[in-house]
């Protein structure tokens, strides 16, 4: 009986734990980016911004993330026929959930959402949320090291990249050698590798999701959706640096797109606020012409603009329109951790 009332006591302080970690994490690298800053200078750049390039911008990061949606919805197809208007109302939620909360619940929230639109079982479209990190950590991680082939960078920073993208190598490596083994091994059939109970029900079930989302004829074109989705993030960034008068090409925009993507890709603070402005300077800092105080401008202008600003408002209706309030939101975010676990029991 102790027991029992002590596990959920348990995962509520491993929460707050990681909570107040990320909090930790965000004011490090706020209390860096803020070092030096000239306030007056920055408020000058910002009295010339071009908004017609800001607006161009906005469209361009709004669009990314409908064709994230059109991405999920392929991934999707091998379980159910998911209608692209839940699809990208469910992202849009979610996107709106990570605003306001930390930890990003909002990947847990939209999962939900569409199980529960479309009659798709939770743990399954948790694991196509999984599925999609691993596609955009291998893209981010492979653009990276393209890009750093083609513009000039500092040393150390190469060799970070380099690290990373073994890792990530070793990782997309694993996940192509399961579906290869499942399917030499077994006949495409991973429920065949449960004889002699060998592989626990968790376990099963994700190679079970993973093996038919890997293996269906839409996974290919989930592949490009993953392409263009940065590729439409690149061309916001850069419509920014151009309104806010920052000139480098549009290589340099993905260079700093991908070191932010790659930097806030762990759970954080809500918005990922911190390690977005310390990673879009880290990326600016590997242009001599771009000084700190206009990276760390840049940083706060484009953080509201493509990160905070859109998807507060088409967020919130996502919301609305998914029959959600917000107290609602936060009862069923609470309860989503639990629930994704017990249906891959």
């Amino acid at each position: 009986m102790n027991t029992t009332a002590a596990a959920p006591a348990g995962r509520s302080s491993r929460s707050r734990a990681y909570i107040w970690f990320g909090y930790a994490i965000s004011a490090a690298c706020l209390v860096y980016v803020l070092h030096g800053f000239h306030v007056r200078r920055a408020i000058e750049q910002l009295a010339d911004v071009s908004w017609r390039w800001a607006v161009l911008g906005i469209s361009f990061d709004v669009a990314s993330y409908v064709v994230q949606a059109l991405r999920w919805k392929l991934l999707l197809v091998p379980f159910g026929r998911v209608k692209m208007r839940d699809a990208t109302r469910a992202v849009f939620a979610g996107l709106f959930a990570n605003l306001i909360f930390p930890l990003r619940p909002g990947e847990l929230l939209r999962a939900y959402l569409v199980s529960k639109d479309e009659d798709i079982g939770l743990g399954t479209v948790v694991g196509s949320v999984l599925v999609e990190r691993l596609i955009d950590l291998v893209v981010t991680t492979a653009g990276l090291g393209v890009m750093l082939l083609i513009v000039p960078a500092p040393i150390r920073f190469r060799h970070a990249a380099s690290a990373l993208g073994i890792a990530t190598l070793a990782l997309l490596g694993l996940f192509i050698a399961m579906i290869l083994y499942i399917e030499l091994r077994f006949g495409g059939d991973p429920r065949r590798m449960s004889g002699g109970r060998r592989v626990p029900g968790k376990l099963m079930s994700a190679l079970i999701g993973l093996h038919t989302m890997g293996t269906s004829p839409s996974f290919y074109p989930t592949v490009f959706a993953s392409l263009l989705m940065p590729f439409c993030q690149a061309l916001a960034l850069w419509a920014m640096m151009r309104s806010y008068g920052i000139g480098l090409p549009f290589l340099a925009a993905v260079v700093v797109l991908l070191v932010i993507n790659l930097g806030v890709s762990l759970p954080n603070a809500p918005a990922n606020v911190g390690p977005y402005q310390f990673f879009c300077v880290l990326g600016l800092s590997i242009f001599a012409v771009v000084d700190k105080t206009t990276a760390t401008g840049f940083s706060m202008f484009a953080f509201v603009m493509l990160a905070v600003l859109p998807f507060l408002f088409l967020g919130f209706y996502a919301v609305i329109r998914s029959g959600l309030s917000m107290r609602s939101m936060r009862e069923q975010m609470s309860r989503l951790p639990s629930e994704a676990r017990a249906t891959q029991t």
